[in-house]
């Protein structure tokens, strides 16, 4: 029972953590300790207003005060081998010469949200940390999925929020180094053309289900050149009648979705980049391995559910016998009450819940920027997360009181200070953070301000001035 975790214990917890954050406790930091204290999930409801209220009280205490009660306290913690931070922990055998890394964001997303930018920065952070090459992919080789917006969007929201990418392509654009790369396996027999089965199960973003071997594997090197140029013809085979796979080595794998996998497909969507200049096209796994071959990378950051799918590439580079990267998986974060996909955003869109992509309650990247938020608070949430693989369910609410108390200390030395006197029919209009306007007055001198200046205004919060914008002030935070 959670009677049994004393209110000395969570105020030790929390002066703790507020100590290691500035003055401001958690309350989902002071959480999570306790489970090590001996708490249990059935108790958490029961708990948390104790943990509230002693963050609360903690949290009006200065610095000073809460470092000299922790000293008295400090007995109460259960010592662990405490990771800074403020930094991402070290990478394995990072080479002399620094890491060469890459960040892939799928093409059915129109611009970057908050997955992506919490996803990708510690592949970025790591790339300052070490030096070396950053790549940008556009992974846009599922026709019927790529949304053309992407490919203005991503190359810009990249450079704003992570601002060390090396090179950014659409994978589209070098389809020909990937049929180049699969005749080179079907020479070296190890990939066959499987014409015994629809293609029912090969989606470019789902697990391919197990199947049972056939006949196919056995073909001659020749068969198979034979038919991946009758795959590549538009008078051979038609959609669904052949794919491209890999030939796996070991057929008796615990896991039989690894067991001879699809490495490209006959898709005749029309691409909003190439057209119809392509009839077979290249799945994730042959396009990523080739990239992570032909770039040397060292090092690769990616979601939990690519595990599979880095088993998959591994299994190529070790047939090719060439050295594989050193892995990384990221758990999830799941926004209970975040739109952030495509789907979601447009549907709320077209129920009239917001007003468009440029609505200041929506999680994207560009909406960030005009608000005022820096690439640094991202970065704060980052290395506070490290590399951990495991899920994270956080609300709306809980995600923006860190984002903004990492965001406030960075602008807070940036921002000029402004009058406000709200008034109806004021001067000045802020765009706040639920998507009104609120206007007033203000000593603000309109004719010296720059663009993309931080503003504190009194009583309202932190904003940003957006020159070309109709409205000129986008709140952040208070």
């Amino acid at each position: 029972m959670s009677k049994e975790i004393s209110d000395n214990k969570i105020k030790a917890y929390a002066l703790k953590n507020a100590v290691e954050h500035e003055g401001k406790a958690q309350a989902g930091s002071v959480l999570s300790p306790l489970f090590t204290e001996g708490l249990k999930k059935e108790n958490v409801k029961e708990i948390m207003p104790r943990i509230n209220k002693i963050v609360s009280e903690v949290n009006k205490l200065s610095v000073e005060e809460q470092k000299k009660e922790l000293d008295n306290m400090e007995k109460l913690v259960g010592h662990r081998e405490v990771r800074d931070t403020n930094e991402m922990p070290e990478l394995e055998n990072v080479p002399k010469t620094g890491v060469i890394m890459r960040f892939s964001p799928s093409s059915s997303a129109s611009a970057f949200h908050i997955g992506h930018i919490l996803t990708g920065m510690p592949t970025s952070l790591y790339v300052k940390k070490y030096g070396g090459k950053l790549y940008l992919r556009i992974e846009d080789t599922n026709p019927e999925k790529t949304v053309p917006e992407c490919y203005e969007s991503f190359p810009k929201e990249a450079e704003w929020i992570f601002g060390n990418i090396t090179e950014y392509y659409a994978e589209s654009d070098r389809m020909q180094t990937y049929y180049d790369f699969a005749e080179d396996l079907i020479k070296k027999s190890l990939a066959f053309v499987c014409v015994c089965k629809k293609e029912d199960d090969e989606s470019e973003d789902s697990i391919p289900k197990p199947r049972e071997l056939c006949e196919c594997r056995n073909n001659s090197i020749k068969e198979n050149s034979e038919k991946w140029q009758k795959m590549l013809d538009k008078k051979g085979f038609k959609e669904g009648e052949a794919v491209l796979r890999f030939k796996s080595p070991d057929t008796n794998l615990t896991n039989p979705a690894l067991i001879d996998f699809p490495l490209a497909r006959i898709n005749l969507a029309k691409h909003p980049k190439q057209g119809g200049k392509y009839r077979v096209w290249p799945l994730m796994n042959l396009c990523v391995t080739y990239e992570d071959i032909n770039e040397k990378c060292t090092h690769i950051i990616r979601a939990k559910e690519h595990m599979d799918n880095a088993k998959r590439q591994e299994m190529i580079f070790d047939a090719l016998k060439i050295k594989k990267p050193i892995s990384y998986f990221l758990g999830r974060y799941k926004f209970d009450d975040l739109p952030i996909s495509k789907t979601q955003i447009t549907k709320l869109i077209k129920e009239g819940k917001f007003s468009g992509w440029d609505d200041i309650r929506l999680p994207l990247a560009r909406n960030f920027k005009r608000r005022g938020y820096q690439p640094e608070a991202f970065a704060k949430m980052a290395c506070q997360r490290g590399l951990s693989a495991v899920d994270k369910v956080i609300a709306k609410e809980d995600l923006f009181a860190v984002l903004d108390n990492f965001n406030r200390e960075i602008i807070k030395p940036l921002a000029i200070s402004a009058s406000w006197e709200e008034n109806k029919k004021g001067k000045i209009e802020i765009l706040m953070a639920d998507a009104s306007i609120v206007k007033g007055n203000s000593d603000l001198d309109m004719k010296k301000i720059k663009d993309e200046q931080i503003v504190h205004f009194s009583g309202v919060g932190y904003s940003r001035y957006n020159k070309n914008e109709k409205i000129k002030f986008w709140f952040a935070h208070k």
